[in-house]
């Protein structure tokens, strides 16, 4: 089974950027899908933006023209580059994949904090 683990959260002000990281590690042939999950409180968790292992993209429309998802393959690693950032980003963020043998994986999540 996949493993995940993200860095790159942190505290930032308005206007400002970060870029998550989420390796993937453990027993599997290959990984498809990857995406990046957030959770702000109270709120449910929601898909920020996704891609495939061909990289095919989707955005949520609030991220859109703003941040980023890549991934390198060779490393079994995804990005996500997130500028202009606002406070309403504010948000617990979460790393999903799908690998073969079948296996959906989260992460532990890293905390993304926006300052206005």
């Amino acid at each position: 089974q996949v493993q995940l683990v993200e860095s790159g959260g942190g505290l930032v002000q308005a206007g400002g950027s970060l870029r998550l990281s989420c390796a993937a590690s453990g027993r599997f042939s290959r990984i498809s899908a990857m995406a990046w999950y957030r959770q702000a409180p109270g709120e449910q968790r929601e898909l920020v933006a996704g891609i495939t292992s061909g990289g095919s993209t989707n955005y949520t429309d609030s991220v859109k023209g703003r941040f980023t998802i890549s991934r390198d393959n060779a490393k079994n690693t995804m990005y996500l580059q997130m500028n202009s950032l606002k406070p309403e980003d504010t948000a617990v963020y979460y790393c999903n994949a799908v690998s073969f043998p079948l296996h959906i994986a989260w992460g532990q999540g890293t905390q993304v904090t926006v300052s206005s």
